[in-house]
């Protein structure tokens, strides 16, 4: 071999395995393992972003900021708070989005090169075969396979970002029932009350002879069914008060709540929500995920249809040495042939996979839309009716009770009057209360449903990367 044919063989080893050398530099983790996105989209929907913290190893910051919150008296917001610093769930997603980062970078990175040895030994000859080989046809599809893990990765931030304002939904629903069913325990006490005088007043006057045994036992039957009531409100109040320490990630350790002693009250007016089938569309990240795997599932339709004769491609360098022979040098391609397996069946796998995607796409957006509509029909009639029971319900029965207790104090009316008419009162108010609670949920779960997801079906949640076809994961 002459000295130019050298020269030439030698470029030809230094580009072959430099070539797989040029895209690494781009392969590289990000600095926030994508949470400022997931932030600034927690952030937009409830008010309150993921901390750096919550990625880091050092908990005691996480648990200063839990106990400083839980000494004092709990609102919907510190309620939110917590379960962003404490909830497992939520460190899931984390690391969820840690797994999507690892293969976006993965897809970054060609395949190690493959290094190969032989020696053959016969008749005092000695033959050695030496070859560096490179996944030539992952480098080519490398652009490819990144856009769709970038997808995925976004795909990912989206999903991490619903998990969030899901806790806070369900962590604000939990906090509303158990403040109302604590509020609710204090009147049913005071009708229990009421029902123990009437009932002890009842039989006082049967043994005089002032009232008959008929009178009696309709209020004693009371008296037993107050009871019954008292003892499901105070299950209420235990239930309710578990279900927000669940949703808090508390243990045993933080079982005493602060929580205030009655709901918030009523907004002076009732929100006005513009366009909100056009608000959900656009803000839902459950229609932002769909669109995302979407997207996703076509670029990698496109990468089954490119690599479905060839999706195993690999060049390299080779040379070989004999005994009293000079040493030889060349170049080995290896490839499949497509003689069996045309590809037919990657490629229809990967049409219907889209197909699924984008009719999953369609139903997630007529969802959204009708929901949005629901939930803000909801919150309007539960506001219309806590604010008539605040208005007019609750007064008109305080005037009642008024006019009663004068004609007590003028001796036209009886003291089982009096009485049946502060339990109808008291009746009043747990229902006023019911509605206040119900309000409250029914506006958190507006926010959820234009700017979250669904809050009941579970086919709007599309994992990520669940719709790789085939071909797309071979041409890894």
């Amino acid at each position: 071999m002459n000295f130019p044919q050298r020269c030439a063989h030698a470029r030809a080893r230094a580009f072959i395995c430099l070539l797989p050398l040029t895209l690494l530099g781009c392969a590289n983790f990000s600095a926030d393992g994508g949470l400022n996105r997931v932030s600034e989209l927690s952030r937009e929907r409830i008010g309150y972003s993921v901390p750096h913290v919550l990625n880091t190893t050092n908990s005691s910051t996480v648990e200063a900021r839990i106990s400083t919150s839980l000494s004092a008296t709990l609102s919907s917001d510190s309620v939110v708070e917590i379960t962003v610093l404490n909830h497992p769930r939520l460190r899931v997603a984390l690391a969820d989005l840690g797994i999507a980062e690892a293969d976006l970078v993965q897809a970054g990175r060609i395949r190690n090169p493959g290094f190969s040895f032989g020696r053959l030994s016969g008749n005092g000859e000695v033959e050695i075969d030496r070859a560096i080989m490179f996944d030539l046809s992952g480098l080519l599809s490398m652009p490819l396979r990144r856009a769709i893990e970038e997808r995925r990765f976004a795909q990912t931030q989206l999903q991490t970002a619903l998990q969030i304002v899901r806790l806070a939904t369900d962590t604000r629903r939990a906090y509303f029932q158990a403040v109302a069913a604590q509020q609710s325990l204090v009147y049913m006490k005071q009708v229990d009350q009421a029902a123990q005088a009437s009932s002890e007043l009842a039989e006082r006057m049967s043994k005089a002879g002032n009232w008959g045994k008929l009178e009696q036992a309709r209020e004693l039957a009371f008296r037993h069914e107050v009871a019954v009531q008292l003892a499901r409100a105070e299950h209420n109040v235990n239930a309710t008060h578990e279900r927000l320490v669940r949703l808090l990630g508390l243990g045993d350790s933080h079982q005493a709540l602060k929580l205030p002693e009655r709901l918030p009250d009523l907004p002076a007016a009732l929100k006005r929500i513009d366009e909100i089938e056009t608000q959900a569309l656009a803000q839902r990240l459950d229609v932002q995920v769909a669109k995302l795997d979407t997207e996703s599932t076509a670029k990698s339709l496109g990468l089954t249809r490119a690599t479905r004769f060839v999706n195993a491609f690999e060049v390299g360098y080779q040379n070989k040495s004999a005994s009293n022979a000079s040493l030889a040098e060349g170049y080995q391609v290896e490839f499949s042939l497509p003689l069996f397996d045309w590809g037919q069946a990657r490629v229809r796998r990967a049409e219907s996979v889209y197909m699924r995607s984008f009719y999953r796409a369609a139903d997630v957006a007529i969802q959204a839309r009708s929901e949005a509509r629901e939930g803000y029909g909801s919150y309007r009639t539960n506001f219309d009716i806590a604010r008539q029971y605040r208005d007019e319900i609750i007064p008109a029965r305080k005037r009642i009770s008024d006019e009663v207790l004068l004609r007590y104090n003028g001796m036209l009316s009886s003291v089982f009057e009096l009485l049946a008419d502060a339990r109808a009162q008291i009746t009043s108010i747990n229902l006023a209360i019911d509605a206040q609670r119900d309000f409250w949920i029914a506006e958190s779960e507006l926010n959820f449903v234009v700017n979250g997801g669904s809050l009941t079906s579970s086919l709007t949640s599309v994992p990520a990367g669940n719709a790789t076809p085939t071909g797309a994961q071979r041409a890894h």
